[in-house]
């Protein structure tokens, strides 16, 4: 990456290096720096927007998880259909990203972020009304379509806001806090408003996140608008869309076609040649969606590969422990969801910690790949988990080790995802720590509800299927999935390990703006 960074050139019309110094040799000292225009109690007030509309969006990807039971129950669908309610969501959002996030950058963040709420909104209302599993499957689409431009213009927001160093630490260990534990805060939630009201309110509910956001989004930000805005990178937004798509819903057929099926294999190849296509078009796009400066950064370069594997164990392991303690424990649904509570207090007091006092000091080295180690470690003690284990002498403490690991992990990977990056490409580089999480959930969400599904199926094979042996069944499939899981944060030990540079982070210039060519 350093031949990419220019020490003497003129900035772009209002960019500065987000997390780090300006890229030009002599701040001008007419120019008072942007930052101290603002009061802190502003900055702030715009971080708790930004955490509402954050929360909306991480949650809403497990607030229907803990609501699935009864709605499959009301609405009558399979339960090898049950995954898309999740998939739908993940496969809209984790496929336009990119674009949400290269449209921030070229429409304005402000615009963007309010278009999104209000698309969430509706949209949210459409799926709570749903008669049927295909409208409800359709809503979820369109949420994630919505969400797609939510979640990268509230995190190049932050970017921007925040890039004094003490200031953006604690900035960013509240927002990775709220990141790693929305999904669980969405178990308690929909517990609570499926078990005192109905499923359909974990869908209504966002109605009143996305009114607040609106309003406070509308009176804090500012427009943000570019001075100049390039052109859209039409054929790479094409390839890379179609591409992710492809990838997502060739994993989510696996369960229904087997792996041997033209409609799981002939996506899977399908979306790595789409794929691998765009990346070469970003070598030679004049205006490129992803620009090559963002993503080869080693600190960042590991950071969506971190968030992608954490995405994946996650949004996985919040599935089948949610079904383990209702269908197994007979737990209620408001129950399942306080289950969960010691594992987001433990995550917010660990991102806090970690961004505040340890990232300063040793760097992520030390710091991420220590956390997968802990997550894969809670992953292989949930293994053992069976028809009469107690919550605090077995679920508990797996909970906390895992709500330990992901701590070290979201904080942390979320702060240097962005870090030195130019205004100009906050969007898109915000966009891919979106893009890793939700597409390494949505891929471990069917990857692991096929493999959990299979190994039930192999169980039961010349066993008669009584109440026993179906329970059982159960136990061995969410086993299945937990040591897929405790893999998955175990391969992220090792990249971690070997990417991530030594030592603190340092101040970074502004890159260039030219398009790497092969």
């Amino acid at each position: 990456m350093a031949r990419h960074a220019r020490h003497a050139r003129e900035p772009f019309e209002g960019e500065r290096s987000v997390g780090g110094v300006s890229g030009t040799a002599t701040p001008s000292p007419a120019r008072p720096a942007p930052r101290r225009e603002r009061g802190p109690a502003h900055r702030w007030w715009v971080l708790g927007v930004i955490g509402l509309a954050q929360l909306m969006v991480v949650l809403d990807a497990t607030i229907v998880n803990i609501a699935l039971p009864s709605a499959q129950q009301d609405l009558g669908f399979s339960d090898g259909n049950r995954q898309w309610i999740v998939t739908a969501y993940a496969l809209a959002f984790g496929s336009l990203l990119l674009l949400g996030g290269r449209i921030a950058d070229l429409v304005g963040r402000k615009i963007v972020f309010l278009t999104g709420l209000v698309g969430f909104a509706v949209v949210s209302a459409i799926g709570g009304t749903a008669p049927g599993f295909e409208v409800l499957v359709v809503a979820r689409a369109l949420q994630g379509l919505f969400a797609a431009l939510l979640a990268p213009a509230a995190l190049s927001l932050l970017t921007t806001t925040f890039n004094v160093p003490n200031e953006r630490a604690k900035a960013f260990g509240i927002y990775g806090a709220i990141a790693g534990t929305g999904g669980a805060v969405g178990l308690l939630l929909g517990g609570v408003l499926t078990e005192y009201l109905n499923w359909r309110w974990c869908l209504y509910v966002n109605l009143l996140f996305a009114l607040i956001a609106f309003v406070g989004g509308a009176r804090l930000l500012s427009a943000g608008a570019p001075a100049h805005r390039p052109k859209l990178d039409v054929p790479g937004t094409v390839l890379v869309s179609s591409g992710l798509f492809c990838i997502v819903f060739g994993f989510s057929n696996a369960e229904s076609h087997r792996w041997s099926s033209p409609d799981t294999w002939g996506f899977l190849v399908a979306g790595g040649v789409l794929v691998a296509a765009f990346a070469w078009w970003q070598t030679r796009a004049v205006h490129p969606l992803l620009p090559l400066r963002v993503v080869l950064n080693r600190n960042r370069g590991a950071s969506y590969l971190a968030m992608f594997i954490a995405g994946g164990g996650m949004f996985g392991v919040f599935l089948f422990l949610t079904y383990y303690l209702q269908r197994t424990l007979l737990y209620s649904p408001v129950a399942t969801g306080l289950a969960f509570i010691p594992m987001v207090a433990l995550m917010i007091a660990t991102s806090m910690t970690t961004t505040n006092v340890l990232v300063p000091r040793f760097g992520a080295k030390p710091i991420v790949p220590l956390g997968m180690g802990i997550a894969a470690a809670a992953m292989v003690w949930m293994t053992g988990l069976d028809l009469t284990s107690g919550y605090v002498t077995h679920v508990l403490p797996n909970l906390l080790f895992l709500g330990l690991g992901l701590g070290m992990v979201f904080a942390t990977v979320m702060n240097l995802a962005t870090y030195g990056v130019a205004v100009r490409d906050a969007g898109v580089a915000s966009a891919m720590v979106s893009t890793s999480q939700q597409v390494g959930g949505s891929i471990g969400t069917a990857l692991l509800n096929t493999l959990a599904t299979g190994a039930a199926t192999s169980y039961l094979v010349g066993r008669p299927p009584t109440p026993a042996n179906m329970a059982q069944a159960q136990l061995h499939s969410y086993a299945t999935a937990y040591w897929w899981s405790a893999g998955y944060f175990a391969l992220g030990l090792l990249i971690t390990l070997v990417l991530y540079r030594r030592g603190a982070p340092r101040p970074q210039l502004v890159e260039d703006a030219s398009p790497v060519r092969a």
